[in-house]
């Protein structure tokens, strides 16, 4: 069970492994101060299977 809200990830457990896949083709804006582009993110800690949390930002330098 993974709770919280995922913005273009994926979060997959499988035994105790954990995979996390995010697309790198899309975009989900512009970061809060413009400098990056924001592609995918947990939108916070997020806690998954035992207990385990992930707090992910993926992101791009604006050119």
């Amino acid at each position: 069970m993974i709770e919280g809200e995922l913005k273009n990830v994926a979060l997959e457990i499988n035994g105790d492994t954990l995979t996390i896949t995010v697309d790198l083709s899309k975009e989900l804006g512009p970061s809060a101060s413009g400098k990056s582009t924001l592609i995918a993110s947990t939108g916070g800690a997020v806690t998954v299977e035992g207990g385990a949390r992930v707090n992910l930002s993926v992101y791009r330098k604006t050119k």
